[in-house]
């Protein structure tokens, strides 16, 4: 023990539950993991998790007493979640490594914490708080967490060879906790064994990437992964530079800006061609359908907007691309040149139109064509353009009776 610790959420009403039930068992319980490194640095808690002695069927048997909601989401691993309120609470119990090959790894159960402690992967995330507000500390994560320093736990070079994402994970950590210069032991192992990622899954990459990128200033952490080589066995291709990243970072002060679309930063700084690196991460990563179309609308169109676009065009393309696409491709666009990013720029009032203004659906229909004796076919389709774009010149103003007398 090295210190007492009394963050918010031990005092949720669910979280008061959740001890009251090991209580009343007499199990012992500690919280694990993000929730006590972030309580310590003073940042918010979403998710709080615990670990215990007890066998998972054990803990589905004393929840179940305690007339708490069960739930194995991951029993095979050892993991229990507790459902309360609205609260999950992830209660795994205490592990031991017995063996790895890169990708995964065997455990057993123990009932040593410190054991559970040695088989995470940094010092910050070993930290343990028990219901009573002691802080169990085993490899000194305390003093990192505060100096902004991931490390790894005993050898850097072992801990990465037992599950090579922690690499990607050392990275993601650095992004959102690190300061200063990497822990240049960490840092000089992920570059020697980056070479092993290849095995990695696309679903692990894009996990702990986007989550990188989240990070208020990612393009830092990325220019490390860049010069250390990491990126390239990552997605095939290496990086000029991390320029458009980072003002894409700096554009999220402007208009969020989704993690997969600084995405964007790695296609046009690319040293091959953008399209084909569009194509390389979409593969790579697995992204969704959802987020890779995303990102092709946005290279596709964002050549389309400039400072000099007058609000009718833009009213235009918004209509035409919709709202998300539109906003991506200004962000696009305004993170591929070198504007000054500043809130009277041209392109934050462009955004602020798509967040105000309801493009209205254009009045004609065919049917109303061929109610007043128009035929289908070319002929009307080239009518209807005519039409929408003498409405659009209205600023949309015109109604149906108007347009169909402009015929």
């Amino acid at each position: 023990m090295s210190a007492t610790l009394s963050p918010p959420w031990i005092e949720w009403p669910q979280t008061k539950r959740l001890i009251e039930a090991f209580v009343e068992a007499k199990a012992p319980m500690r919280f694990v993991g993000g929730s006590v490194r972030d309580a310590l640095l003073n940042k918010p808690v979403q998710d709080v998790d615990a670990a215990t002695p007890l066998k998972p069927e054990a803990v589905m048997a004393l929840l179940k007493k305690a007339g708490i909601k069960a739930v194995p989401t991951g029993i095979d691993h050892g993991t229990v979640t507790a459902v309360i309120d609205a609260k999950h609470f992830e209660i795994t119990t205490l592990r031991k490594d017995v063996t790895t090959d890169g990708r995964h790894a065997e455990v057993a159960y123990t009932d040593n914490w410190e054991e559970d402690a040695k088989r995470r992967d940094f010092t910050i995330n070993a930290l343990y708080l028990s219901p009573q507000g002691e802080l169990f500390d085993y490899f000194g994560g305390v003093v990192d967490a505060k100096a902004g320093r991931v490390r790894f736990i005993g050898n850097a070079s072992e801990r990465i060879s037992e599950d090579y994402l922690r690499i990607l994970r050392f990275f993601r950590f650095y992004a959102w906790y690190g300061k200063g210069e990497p822990d240049a032991v960490a840092l000089a192992a992920c570059t020697a064994l980056a070479k092993h990622m290849g095995g990695l899954s696309g679903e692990r990459i894009q996990q702990e990437m986007l989550k990188l990128l989240a990070a208020p200033s990612s393009h830092l952490t990325i220019d490390f992964m860049r010069e250390s080589g990491v990126l390239t066995y990552i997605f095939g291709f290496s990086l000029r530079d991390s320029g458009m990243l980072a003002r894409l970072d700096a554009l999220h002060t402007v208009e969020p800006v989704p993690p997969y679309l600084k995405l964007l930063g790695f296609i046009f700084s690319s040293d091959m061609p953008a399209d084909m690196a569009l194509d390389k991460i979409c593969e790579r990563m697995r992204l969704s359908n959802a987020m890779a179309e995303s990102l092709r609308q946005a290279f596709l169109h964002y050549d389309q907007i400039t400072p000099d676009t007058n609000e009718a065009g833009q009213k235009k393309l918004l209509r035409r691309l919709g709202p998300e696409t539109f906003r991506h491709a200004i962000l696009t666009q305004w993170a591929h040149g070198n504007d000054l990013i500043i809130a009277s720029h041209p392109y934050a009032s462009m955004l602020k139109l798509a967040q105000k203004w309801q493009p209205p659906q254009f009045p004609v229909t065919g049917d109303d064509l061929i109610a007043i004796g128009i035929k289908p076919g070319k002929p009307m389709g080239d009518l209807l353009r005519r039409l929408e774009d003498k409405w659009e010149e209205s600023d949309y103003k015109l109604s149906k009776e108007q347009l169909l007398k402009l015929r």
